[in-house]
C-alpha cells in the first residue's frame, strides 16, 4: 500500500539536520516559531557522523597507540596491538551518544521531526519523500525556509568512489580493517589528518598533491612543521604530482600520477583515499523551482543576514560557501533562525577560527602578516616556540609555537597562528580578543595559570612587545 501525499505547513522549514540545520531549528523554535526540520539521513549531519567527530576519535586514538609504542625516552616500552574492530566499535558509540543528543534536543525545544528527502515545489512548498518503498510523500508550506544540506566530498576523474578500493573519507572513517599500505590523494587538511591516522595505526601512507606543499592556504612555517612530523613518522610525500588513473594489479591499486610536464610516475597500494575537497549539496533540491540561484560550483551565496536572493529562503553552513567549517554553520543558523523571528541579527565573519588536527595541531584566526600587510596595517608580530614551555616539554610535544599578529600602532589583535599541542583550543582566546577589541597589553596582563600551555600565548603577546620573560625578544 501507498500512503498519499498529505499537506502540512509551517512557519520555518529547514533543510538538513547539519551543525547549521539543527541550531537553527532549536533557535527558531525557541523563538517562539513553528519550526519543521526535515533530514534525510542522520541528524548531526556530515560533521557528527562521518567527519569532525569520527575522524576526532580516530586521531584520538591513533595518538594514544603511537604515543604508547614510542615513549621509550620516557622509560615507557609498549607495543600496543589495534583491535579495528574494537576501535570502531568505540568511535560508533561516540557518534550515537552525539546524533541522539541532537535528536533529543530538538524534540525538547519543540522542533518537528520529518524524515525524508525535500525538493522546492515553488518558493514557498517543499515535497519530502520518505525513504523506504511505499511510505509515500508529503508537501510542506512555508513562509520560511532555511537550506542546511551540506557538502559532499569530491570526486576527481577515473576516481569514482567505491568505498571498497577507492574512498572518500567516509569509507576511510569506517574501515574495519587497517589496509598494509594506503595512497592518499591530496595533502589539505582532511588528506593530512587522515594519513597521520593511518600511519599512526601502522599503515604504509603515500601522499601525492598537486601542489608543491601540505596544506594549502597556510603559511610556509605552518605547513614545514607539519610536513616534517608526517615524514617523521613515516609518510612519503610526492608534490607536483596529479592522480590521473588507476587500475587494479591483483589485490593492489596501480595509481598513475602525472606533473605539468607529462611525466609519470605510478604507486601501488592496497587502498586509494581521494580528499581533494567537498562540493556543496545543492543539486538535489530543484532551487531553480523556489528561484534561488547558485553560483558557478553550485554554492548558494547569501547576505549577512543568511539570505539568498529570494528574501525568505536562507542558506547556510557548507552550501552556503567557504569556509566549511561546522561552527561557522551553527553561527549563521543562530543568525539565520533570529532573522526569521524578526531579530536584529547579523553575520560578522572578522573572527572564525580554523583548526586541523593534525600533528602537531594546527590553529588560525584573523589575519596573518602578510594579510595585515596587504589591508594597511603596519604589522607588530610576537611569538614564542613550543620547546620553551614547560608544559609542552612535560608532554613531550614541543614542536610548532604560537605567533600573534597586532596593529603596531594601536596594539589591537589582529591575527594569530598556532602550530603544537592543544592548538585548537588556544586560538579560542586570540579569538575572544579579536572579537572583544582586546590590545596586547589585555592579553600579556592576564594571569595565566602554570604550567600550562596557555602561557604561551600570553608570551607570543609580550614578544610583540618586547617584553616576553621566558624567550629572547625581538
Amino acid at each position: 500500500m501507498v500512503v498519499g501525499d498529505i499537506s502540512t505547513g509551517t512557519d520555518v522549514l529547514v533543510v538538513g539536520a547539519g551543525p547549521g540545520g539543527y541550531t537553527a531549528a532549536i533557535r527558531a523554535s525557541q523563538l517562539g516559531l513553528d519550526t519543521t526540520l526535515v533530514e534525510k539521513d542522520a541528524y548531526g549531519g556530515t560533521c557528527l557522523n562521518v567527519g569532525c567527530i569520527p575522524s576526532k576519535a580516530l586521531i584520538t586514538a591513533a595518538d594514544l597507540a603511537y604515543t604508547a609504542g614510542h615513549a621509550e625516552e620516557m622509560g615507557i616500552h609498549a607495543d600496543p596491538a589495534v583491535d579495528m574492530m574494537g576501535l570502531q566499535s568505540w568511535k560508533g558509540d561516540v557518534v550515537d551518544q552525539l546524533t541522539g543528543g541532537v535528536e533529543k534536543l530538538c524534540k525538547a525545544n519543540g522542533v518537528n521531526l520529518v524524515e525524508g528527502t525535500a525538493e522546492f515545489d515553488g518558493p514557498n512548498k517543499v515535497r519530502v519523500a520518505h525513504g523506504g518503498e511505499g511510505q509515500g510523500s508529503e508537501s510542506i508550506e512555508f513562509e520560511r525556509c532555511i537550506v542546511s544540506t551540506g557538502s559532499r566530498p569530491m570526486q576527481i576523474p577515473n576516481f569514482e568512489f567505491d568505498e571498497e578500493t577507492i574512498l572518500s573519507s567516509t569509507g576511510a572513517l569506517a574501515l574495519e580493517s587497517l589496509p598494509d599500505s594506503l595512497l592518499v590523494v591530496g595533502a589539505g587538511y582532511i588528506g593530512m589528518e587522515l594519513s597521520t591516522v593511518f600511519a599512526k595505526l601502522g599503515t604504509d601512507v603515500t601522499v601525492v598533491e598537486m601542489l608543491d606543499d601540505v596544506l594549502p592556504g597556510y603559511e610556509a612555517d605552518v605547513a614545514r612543521a607539519v610536513r616534517k612530523r608526517a615524514e617523521d613518522i613515516g609518510i612519503e610525500f610526492h608534490f607536483s604530482e596529479g592522480a590521473s588513473d588507476w587500475e587494479p594489479v591483483g589485490d593492489i591499486a596501480r595509481v598513475t600520477t602525472e606533473t605539468e610536464d607529462g611525466e609519470t610516475s605510478e604507486y601501488d597500494a592496497e587502498k586509494v583515499l581521494v580528499a581533494v575537497g567537498r562540493s556543496p549539496v545543492s543539486d538535489t533540491l530543484d532551487l531553480e523551482a523556489a528561484g534561488v540561484e547558485t553560483d558557478e560550483k553550485g554554492f548558494v551565496p547569501t547576505d549577512d543576514r543568511a539570505r539568498t536572493n529570494v528574501e525568505h529562503i536562507f542558506a547556510v553552513g557548507d552550501v552556503a560557501g567557504e569556509p566549511m567549517l561546522a561552527h561557522k554553520a551553527m553561527k549563521e543558523g543562530e543568525v539565520a533562525a533570529e532573522v526569521c523571528a524578526g531579530e536584529p541579527s547579523a553575520l560578522d565573519y572578522q573572527a572564525i577560527p580554523a583548526a586541523v588536527f593534525t600533528d602537531p595541531e594546527v590553529a588560525t584566526v584573523g589575519m596573518t602578516q602578510a594579510e595585515a600587510e596587504d589591508a594597511g596595517f603596519d604589522p607588530l608580530v610576537g611569538k614564542f616556540p613550543m620547546r620553551a614551555s614547560g608544559r609542552a616539554l612535560t608532554l613531550a610535544e614541543h614542536e610548532g609555537f604560537v605567533r600573534v599578529v597586532a596593529d603596531a600602532d594601536s596594539e589591537f589583535v589582529l591575527g594569530a597562528q598556532i602550530v603544537g599541542p592543544e592548538a585548537s583550543e588556544l586560538v579560542a582566546e586570540f579569538t575572544l580578543a579579536i572579537e572583544m577589541g582586546a590590545q596586547l597589553a589585555d592579553v600579556v596582563s592576564t594571569i595565566h595559570t602554570h604550567p600550562t600551555l596557555g602561557e604561551a600565548v600570553m608570551e607570543s603577546a609580550a614578544n610583540a612587545r618586547g617584553e616576553a620573560i621566558h624567550t629572547l625578544n625581538r
